[in-house]
């Protein structure tokens, strides 16, 4: 990833430390919505770095909000600072929209969705469901790529005019359903889309976002084993000393390390051009981590990463749930070998050491 000043790394480490408490993290599962929280990030402008001020953004590079999602996925933010800024933001500012004071979320490609846009006289009309919406009961504005007449628009939805069915996913965080019955959006709600933005390159950026996040997750839960463990003594000494247990925090730190470098690599190839090859195979390495890690982190604590008192569930749930958004093991791994299989068997070792460049997909 290209280069993120230093200052914004340690600000929003004190940012998220202070306000993602575990008691807050636990509270906003329960309650359903950190207020407070998600106002005291937003104070900082954090949600909207990377979109351009233009736009009613931050300004900031792709590189600096990946940090930021990243360090609030170490802190299990339990707020949709990355669906407000680096995914609804980006669609938005692309199609020359404004962007609302307050939440954002994306309407992610789904293949369940039954979801109409047919051209109106003072707009478009909308009908049908969107599935899993992040936090849709609490945005201002939900955000939709589709198709009319050929071409690819963003539209600017207000939730409120739908019926919203709440729904979560396995961390507690919400994934809503909601319905149009034959809505009008005004015409000032929808445009057409930037140069290059389809349902792939929505589908590739949301991948990039919760790879980004599964680092940080993954990161955060070894840190916590390994502190479990040097605390925690059986037998005159800590457990972390036990050759099995020592095992566990082995696999976990090699996950965690190659979750964070192919994310980081993603994310740097990302700010030059499309990345496909790179962000496909950090996707891959994050889900599958997501399936190792934690089981060898809840291993290596034994009862104490089952219980509902303990943080590591705040990690570990929230890695489970992102393995299957924006992309499962198999749609990754499809992908990617369909890829290599294209491109031949005399640039398969180029593809690895070159990836999207090397394949001509950059």
């Amino acid at each position: 990833m290209s280069s993120v000043d230093d200052v914004l790394t340690e600000t929003a480490t004190r940012l998220f430390e202070s306000t993602c408490t575990f008691e807050a993290v636990q509270a906003a599962e329960d309650e359903g919505w950190p207020g407070g929280i998600w106002d005291t990030v937003a104070e900082s402008g954090f949600p909207w770095v990377s979109v351009p001020e233009e736009g009613g953004g931050m300004g900031g590079t792709l590189a600096d909000a990946l940090e930021i999602v990243r360090i609030g996925a170490e802190h299990a933010a339990p707020i949709p600072v990355a669906e407000t800024g680096l995914l609804a933001g980006w669609l938005l500012a692309g199609a020359g929209l404004p962007l609302p004071e307050g939440i954002a979320t994306v309407a992610p490609p789904a293949k369940g969705d039954v979801f109409t846009v047919a051209s109106a006289v003072q707009g478009v009309n909308v009908a049908g469901e969107l599935h899993r919406v992040p936090w849709a009961r609490q945005a201002d504005r939900v955000v939709v790529l589709a198709e009319i007449e050929g071409q690819g628009h963003v539209l600017s939805l207000n939730p409120q005019v739908g019926t919203i069915e709440p729904g979560t996913n396995m961390a507690g965080e919400p994934r809503d359903t909601i319905r149009f019955d034959s809505v009008t959006v005004p015409a000032e709600d929808v445009a057409p889309a930037a140069e290059g933005v389809n349902g792939e390159t929505l589908m590739l950026r949301g991948a990039l976002v919760r790879a980004t996040q599964m680092a940080g997750a993954l990161e955060a839960m070894n840190r916590l084993t390994v502190g479990y463990t040097n605390d925690r003594h059986q037998f005159g000494r800590p457990v972390g000393r036990f050759q099995a247990v020592q095992q566990h925090l082995v696999w976990s730190a090699q996950d965690a390390a190659m979750a964070r470098m192919a994310a980081d690599i993603a994310g740097r190839e990302a700010g030059r051009g499309a990345a496909p090859f790179e962000i496909a195979s950090a996707k891959v390495v994050a889900n599958r981590a997501a399936r190792t890690a934690t089981a060898a982190c809840h291993q290596a604590h034994g009862a104490m990463g089952m219980t509902q008192e303990y943080a590591l569930h705040h990690l570990s749930r929230r890695l489970w749930s992102w393995r299957h958004e924006y992309g499962s093991d198999q749609f990754w791994r499809v992908r990617l070998g369909r890829t290599v299989h294209a491109a031949g068997a005399d640039n398969l070792f180029p593809a690895i050491t070159g990836g999207s460049a090397a394949l001509g997909l950059a």
